[in-house]
């Protein structure tokens, strides 16, 4: 059965008693894996600076944002593994994320890898709240020759303020790493943390808060990416 997951955090949450017991010391690189094809490959490293082993599930989903919301599909043509490890005390441990899938890839592919530190039946005490880790690791396959990415952005007024929306109409990502947004030469909104991506073929959805003073009409939107500067005409609804 497919599976819908939605805005899946870092952290997980296993057992809810009194007190915090057994904080995690695991940790993940890259932070995002970026491959071209024919290259189908990819390693993880896990690093447990704990004195005690850590057991981990690793899943891969195929990633979709449909009208901003994320999606993530079961998926069998991108692999991970072993599915399951030991990562010892002290110690590291290398995973492999492959792409199976023998098709071209029209446009670029998204996934998500998650990494679960699976709790420790031992540290399980009562009295005890038991913290488990979860990452979740982007992962991009494409051709060398796919086109880039083509956003089309807008802003709409939601619960918690203003939201920036994203339709990427392109053929590959843009990941954004800061968003400042003017209107009639007047700096309205800034957000320096963004680090989200708007995928192929998909819609994001990037909080800017309150943005006071900020009317419908037109707005100018400069963006910092990882394909450099950009900036775009936006208009702003209510």
């Amino acid at each position: 059965m497919r599976s819908l997951l939605y805005g899946m955090g870092l952290f997980v949450l296993c057992a809810l008693q009194t007190s915090i017991a057994g904080a995690s010391s695991l940790q993940i690189s890259p932070t995002r894996l970026d491959k071209v094809l024919p290259e189908a490959a990819g390693v993880i490293t896990l690093r447990n600076g704990n004195t005690r082993p850590v057991q981990i599930q690793v899943r891969v989903f195929r990633w979709s944002q449909v009208m901003g919301i994320e999606r993530f599909d079961p998926t069998t043509d991108v692999v991970a593994s072993p599915p399951v490890a030991k990562v010892g005390a002290n110690n590291q441990y290398v995973l492999r994320v492959v792409r199976v899938s023998k098709r071209p890839a029209a446009t670029e592919e998204s996934y998500r890898v998650l990494v679960d530190e699976l709790p420790d039946p031992t540290q399980m005490k009562a009295g005890n709240v038991n913290f488990t880790v979860r990452f979740s690791m982007p992962v991009f396959f494409r051709d060398a020759a796919t086109p880039p990415a083509r956003v089309n952005w807008r802003i709409r007024r939601g619960n918690g303020g203003y939201l920036l929306s994203g339709t990427n109409t392109g053929s590959t990502k843009l990941r954004l790493k800061s968003v400042q947004l003017l209107q009639n030469g007047r700096n309205i909104a800034i957000k320096n943390d963004i680090a989200g991506h708007v995928i192929a073929g998909g819609t994001a959805q990037f909080q800017l808060g309150s943005a006071k003073g900020l009317a419908s009409g037109p707005a100018l939107l400069k963006l910092e990416t990882d394909n450099g500067p950009l900036e775009a005409n936006v208009d702003v609804g209510n």
